[in-house]
């Protein structure tokens, strides 16, 4: 039971044995004292004044002289016209806190087969680098607020997208190819997602030098991003992604497996975890399919 409950059956009892009236406990609602007072719960006493037929100050002294008499959660009171403030023992506020503690799932609502379902999607990394401080933060909001909806009686589901393909995928596993001399995280020491973000830096590193080469040669900086070898490497690797090249999908499954158990450490070490994982690579066809669907009846 709540202090507030506590205090309203308490007022509606000495209402009762003090002047003979019947007072519904649910309608007296404590309310937090002003901090200008000393006190922590006010009961406001105007409403008990037709049982009573005294002042509110008198009133709301002989209320309190009975909830200090029968109530024990009562430790004193003081009266300011017609408000009446009590202080809550501290004995009371560490018997809360020890029932809290030692009830399990404490204010948790059940989750039934009626409760509403929620989805939370939260992390969804790129898989040619780390995670980074915004997927900490995502992650930490994420866990969170799914545990707050599961305590509050909903059904959760929580998922991570992965986003598993595309150029800057293929930027990753090119700069391995041309630079990686086969490094493995077992032959680096490595988390596999650091490595393989060490890769994507590599491929940043030479094609922005590429690009720069292409500039003092007298060709406009845009054009530059495009003409320059590197990036239509990564192009054409990423065409033959999607074209199912067995050997560019191997490497591809290699790289990405690295990364995920590199992940996959990281989401431990953070405490969070997910009900069910979906991947760009299985997915991104069938929004494809939805978007020239859209194009031919001319409703994008």
């Amino acid at each position: 039971m709540s202090i507030d409950q506590i205090l309203a059956e308490a007022t509606a009892l000495a209402v009762k044995e003090l002047y003979g009236a019947d007072f519904p406990a649910e309608k007296i609602v404590p309310q937090t004292t002003k901090k200008e007072f000393e006190g922590n719960e006010t009961i406001v006493v105007f409403p008990f004044l037709k049982a009573s037929h005294k002042a509110p100050d008198v009133t709301a002294q002989e209320i309190g002289e009975h909830m200090l008499a029968h109530c024990e959660a009562v430790e004193k009171f003081n009266v300011i016209k017609g408000f009446l403030n009590i202080t809550i023992k501290p004995s009371f506020w560490t018997g809360v806190l020890r029932h809290v503690a030692s009830t399990p799932n404490y204010g948790f609502k059940a989750v039934t087969d009626d409760s509403q379902l929620v989805m939370i999607e939260y992390s969804s990394p790129n898989t040619n680098k780390p995670l980074h401080l915004g997927h900490v933060r995502n992650n930490l909001l994420g866990y969170s607020l799914s545990c707050i909806m599961e305590a509050n009686g909903y059904k959760v589901v929580k998922t991570n997208i992965v986003n598993d393909r595309g150029i800057h995928i293929c930027k990753s596993m090119l700069a391995w190819l041309k630079w990686g001399n086969g490094a493995t995280p077992e032959s680096t020491g490595k988390k596999g997602d650091h490595l393989i973000g060490d890769f994507y830096v590599a491929f940043d590193k030479h094609y922005k030098a590429e690009i720069k080469e292409l500039i003092d040669k007298g060709m406009a900086p845009e054009e530059a991003e495009k003409q320059a070898p590197l990036i239509q490497e990564a192009h054409d690797m990423l065409r033959r992604w999607e074209a199912g090249d067995p050997e560019v999908r191997a490497l591809w499954e290699k790289m990405n497996n690295w990364v995920y158990a590199g992940f996959d450490e990281t989401y431990r070490r953070m405490g969070v975890s997910f009900d069910k994982i979906y991947y760009e690579s299985d997915t991104y066809l069938v929004g494809r399919d939805t978007v020239l669907e859209g194009l031919e009846k001319g409703l994008f």
